[in-house]
């Protein structure tokens, strides 16, 4: 018995441990992210206002992209960022923004999905640090809704923590 007790002792105090603090993103950590591949930055001109997010405690807000630039007011991830300056696609659907703090709304954007009409669009990051979705054109209809949640989802976010403005 002498020598099982400092075993039990051991496995009690694994079991006491502190679990370990859960991720600050918004993602399951190992989950394959994909940006649009058929994506045109082209067509993201114009004004767009921000249905949801990842996290909660600020409100909603837009972007405005016109020729290569980008003015934004987001909440991402629990914070209110704002942005004025350039964009630059670096990759099929993958926008950056230059100049802005890659730990906060700089990182890098990814477009997870957009409705064939540029109506509404998801962006994503591959850290999970953020994810937002962005809408033109009047109120977003339930249809496009539930296709950017089905899409965030198969991206690795958890849903339970979109908030739907």
């Amino acid at each position: 018995m002498s020598r099982l007790m400092p075993i039990l002792l051991l496995a009690l105090a694994a079991c006491a441990a502190p679990k370990p603090p859960e991720s600050p993103g918004f993602r399951r950590a190992g989950t394959p992210i994909y940006s649009n591949a058929v994506f045109d930055a082209a067509r993201l001109e114009g004004d767009w206002v921000q249905v949801a997010g990842f996290g909660a405690g600020c409100r909603p807000g837009g972007a405005s992209f016109a020729a290569g630039q980008v003015r934004t007011k987001l909440c991402l991830g629990g914070r209110e960022q704002d942005f004025a300056g350039a964009f630059a696609v670096t990759g099929p659907g993958r926008l950056a923004l230059r100049g802005a703090a890659p730990d906060g709304i700089g990182a890098p954007w990814w477009v997870i999905w957009v409705d064939t009409d540029y109506r509404t669009l998801a962006i994503g990051t591959p850290d999970g640090s953020f994810g937002f979705l962005l809408n033109r054109g009047g109120p977003l209809p339930a249809d496009r809704l539930t296709a950017a949640r089905e899409i965030f989802e198969w991206n690795g976010y958890d849903l339970s923590r979109l908030t739907v403005y």
